[in-house]
């Protein structure tokens, strides 16, 4: 394919800001689906079993980033060889032995699935988990797909056309959620979901094909080569397992969280997904599209750290000022947005648990960051065995946060596991005291920040009016001052070419 990009010359900042753009316009468009599914069915027996079924969209979606992260290296430099499509086609069948056994069974074992995942709750919830299921499933699986075509882009140097596919995919579906949820119900959320992976395919791959077409590819370039089909399963296996595992032990939070009464479950996964967004927007947008420069410069320990860190500032100044907002106004803006089926009360209760969450995010953010680094320099052959760990690790402890904190408990146990989980990849790396440092200085700094200027507003206004204002005091404190190593992180992400 040629040289030629769509995206050449914006570097990693402008990469990383058309990439986190899309990430925040589809995260706008699923809050959207998150008002439609709050206010239209309330916090109830129905809506815990919907986020207990879309807990396992989030695993296989999380699955799908994980591979987009697997495949950017030698995508990489099976376009510099001129072997691209064959790499390509090579991934896509792999990934099928993934996703039909997959579909198969939630697609037949639907009920008995919904009653683990909802831990033998209400028939109500059951039966809702039941009934999105395997439309969520579907829609997971396209994602993959849709992970892959936007990979093969980016070895390209194109992030506009999978962004652009990503938005047009979440804009159709939720144009299908409004205009069939009266009739459908809570089913119409997950059959929206689907199409909006369908696009989310169709669409980068459309313009790989027209790209062949145009420079005349030969069919035999789409043949795979290279690794065996043994080997590239046995490479995505290691490559998914730690994806896999970290998204396990939300799961495992899940059914946990149902012990709290009914809405809790609803509580927990609105919170979660706040927090979740955040670092998709910021650290995952940028670990995605350093992977390729840094596979192409390759990797020493300092440049690890550097990288991590100065990454990692940016997103976890965003951090800060989520969990400022949310810990003064999170009952009102819940309440608010979310309708009468959130009273001030279970408001005040999700307010806090996103700031609780911004612990789990700010570590999630550092995980983001490094596991991409795992892959540029060929250092993942042990992640099965980590993720084996991560779910050991993970049992004992959301047992015990729930028992002790309830909810709260449990976003602690999460950000306790991947505390462990980032540590472990910093280890692998040979690079864990200089980049745990960074990172604890930059969440320190950013903490004391959002204390500062957040704090005196909440003394003397009222909720809204105190995150309003601290939120413009932050912004405006921190851009004056811009501590010295967030002016070096600038300065690294902006000639990372």
């Amino acid at each position: 394919m040629s040289k030629r990009t769509d995206s050449a010359g914006l570097g990693s900042l402008g990469s990383g800001a058309v990439t986190a753009l899309a990430m925040a316009v589809q995260t706008g468009l699923a809050g959207v689906v998150g008002l439609i599914v709050a206010r239209d069915f309330g916090r109830t027996a129905v809506t815990d079993g919907f986020f207990a079924a879309y807990a396992v969209f989030v695993v296989v979606l999380l699955a799908a980033n994980g591979i987009r992260v697997i495949v950017l290296p030698p995508l990489a430099h099976a376009r510099d060889e001129s072997r691209l499509g064959s790499e390509v086609a090579a991934y896509a069948l792999t990934l099928a032995t993934f996703v039909l056994p997959l579909l198969v069974l939630t697609f037949f074992a639907a009920r008995p699935l919904a009653w683990l995942l909802t831990g033998g709750g209400t028939r109500a919830t059951i039966d809702a988990a039941a009934s999105v299921l395997p439309w969520m499933v579907l829609a997971a699986a396209l994602q993959l797909y849709a992970g892959l075509a936007a990979s093969s882009l980016a070895a390209l140097n194109d992030y506009v056309t999978p962004a652009l596919g990503f938005v047009l995919g979440s804009a159709a579906g939720l144009a299908f959620i409004l205009a069939r949820v009266d009739a459908d119900g809570i089913k119409a959320v997950a059959r929206g979901m689907a199409l909006n992976g369908v696009i989310a395919v169709c669409f980068p791959l459309a313009v790989l094909a027209r790209r062949a077409f145009v420079q005349a590819m030969p069919v035999q370039a789409m043949r795979p080569a290279t690794l065996s089909f043994r080997g590239r399963l046995a490479e995505l296996g290691r490559g998914i397992a730690l994806p896999f595992a970290i998204q396990g032990i939300y799961l495992i939070c899940v059914p946990l969280a149902g012990r709290e009464g009914v809405g809790a479950v609803t509580s927990f996964g609105y919170a979660y997904l706040i927090a979740s967004a955040v670092v998709a927007v910021t650290g995952s947008s940028l670990g995605l599209v350093t992977s390729v420069p840094l596979a192409r410069a390759g990797l020493d320990r300092s440049r690890i750290s550097r990288h991590v860190v100065s990454s990692g500032w940016l997103a976890i100044a965003v951090i800060g000022a989520s969990a400022g907002v949310f810990g003064l106004a999170g009952g009102t803006i819940v309440h608010a947005l979310l309708g009468s089926g959130y009273s001030a009360a279970v408001g005040a209760q999700l307010g806090r648990l996103v700031v609780v969450f911004s612990l789990w995010a700010v570590v999630s953010v550092g995980i983001s960051l490094t596991f991409p680094l795992l892959f540029v320099a060929g250092a993942g052959r042990r992640l099965p065995l980590l993720a084996v760990l991560t779910i050991v690790v993970q049992i004992p402890l959301a047992l015990i946060g729930q028992l002790t904190l309830g909810l709260d408990g449990l976003a602690l146990a999460l950000a306790a596991t991947t505390t462990f989980v980032l540590a472990c990849l910093l280890i692998e790396l040979d690079a864990v005291r200089p980049t745990a440092r960074g990172l604890l200085v930059a969440a320190v700094t950013v903490a004391l920040f959002a204390l500062v200027t957040f704090g005196p507003p909440s003394l003397v206004l009222g909720p809204l009016a105190a995150a309003v204002v601290g939120l413009a005091l932050y912004t405006a404190v921190l851009s004056l001052l811009r501590p010295a190593p967030l002016r070096d992180a600038w300065r690294y992400l902006r000639a990372l070419a």
